[in-house]
């Protein structure tokens, strides 16, 4: 396993009446993050807020190219971000869900305390298939044909990229100590987008070069 200092190259906010962010996504222009009862979208570039939708919220968001994914308790919803309409719902897999992406189709969803990552049925909430991990879960993100989680336990976070199809931990990513990832997304390329809990702010953190030197190796 590889394992590394996480870079972080930009952090955006504390944002205005915000006290912790949850889940993160990005549709491309936007980074949208959940916290309270309201999605808010800021541009990257500028880091400037572009829009609020009002809606429950939790841990976990997810853009599928066209609409919104958000947990909200017992249930994941779709929202027209357009017009901020919830246009359905499905049932949340049990557990206590933090962490969402799309990814091939379906919808993954990461389970705090259980320790696991879920691949979801979009329009039914079945799960299709289970990968397990050894510290909580906070986020998911696929880039690239690469699954990366996050986690919080013990004041220590980290990002992860795992097989899919085993869980085995292939790279690790150290986030400094007392600085939480609350969610977890990629812009597509050379970047994460991190969910900062409490601290009311999203960091970018820097994804490894394929073929660089990412750091000792550890087992």
């Amino acid at each position: 396993m590889s394992r590394s200092a996480a870079e972080i190259v930009r952090e955006y906010g504390p944002f205005s009446g915000v006290a912790h962010v949850q889940g993160v996504t990005y549709d491309g222009h936007d980074v949208w993050f959940a916290a309270g009862d309201k999605l808010t979208a800021f541009d990257p570039a500028s880091g400037e807020t572009q829009r609020t939708i009002d809606v429950a919220t939790g841990a976990g968001t997810a853009f599928d190219g066209q609409h919104l994914f958000q947990i909200a308790g017992d249930r994941i919803q779709k929202i027209d971000p357009k017009t901020g309409c919830v246009l359905g719902t499905i049932p949340a897999s049990t557990g206590s869900g933090a962490g969402l992406t799309w990814a091939e189709g379906t919808l993954w969803v990461g389970h705090y305390r259980d320790r696991k990552i879920h691949q979801v049925d979009p329009q039914t909430g079945a799960i299709l298939r289970t990968i397990a991990s050894n510290r909580f879960v906070t986020g998911v993100t696929w880039v690239d044909g690469e699954l990366w989680h996050a986690t919080w336990e013990d004041k220590q976070s980290d990002l992860r990229r795992v097989d899919p199809g085993t869980g085995e931990v292939l790279e690790t990513l150290e986030m400094p100590p007392g600085v939480q990832v609350s969610g977890l997304e990629s812009d597509g390329a050379d970047q994460f987008f991190c969910g900062g809990g409490d601290s009311g702010k999203v960091r970018t953190v820097r994804r490894p070069r394929r073929g660089a030197a990412t750091g000792s190796s550890g087992g």
